[in-house]
């Protein structure tokens, strides 16, 4: 018989086991982090977290509005992951690669590393090209092949 009562859902033992190890290198990666300058490794993240969700996603959200206005307007809404993917992912790449490619960072790289600094733009710039273009491709593929499908209905 069984008591009525809270039941915590847990997993199959491999999942618990992965969670716990996902704590455990956490915590050394946070202990190992702080060690230093602990006061300004948490004002970098609160910062970071802060900036980002008062003032980088309500940007990110009033492009997408604004980009999904301007297809609603061309009659093309279905267009719009066709852009919003790799606009996203080209985004994303800038955020985190943005001290290395806009050579803010330069000197430190090249003393830290003892690589070369320099491309980073233009590798960015490069990947955002192939994303768009591969993108691109993919549309005018998926319209083709609707174009057939309505050509050959019967």
């Amino acid at each position: 018989m069984r008591r009525p009562g809270i039941r915590i859902p847990l997993g199959s033992p491999l999942q618990l086991l992965l969670l716990v190890c996902s704590f455990a290198l956490t915590g050394y990666a946070g202990v190992r982090l702080l060690e230093g300058d602990w006061f300004e490794v948490a004002l970098w993240f609160v910062g970071a977290a802060v900036l980002h969700d008062l003032v980088l996603v309500p940007l990110y959200g009033a492009a997408d509005r604004v980009l999904l206005r301007g297809f609603e307007a061309a009659g093309a809404r279905r267009w719009m992951p066709y852009v919003r993917v790799p606009a996203a992912l080209s985004l994303l790449l800038l955020l985190v690669w943005f001290p290395l490619i806009s050579g803010r960072v330069a000197d430190r790289y090249a003393s830290g590393t003892g690589l070369s600094p320099d491309g980073f733009l233009a590798r960015w710039l490069l990947i955002t090209a192939v994303l768009f273009g591969g993108s691109a491709v993919l549309l005018v593929l998926r319209r083709r092949r609707l174009a057939q499908k309505v050509v050959h209905l019967p």
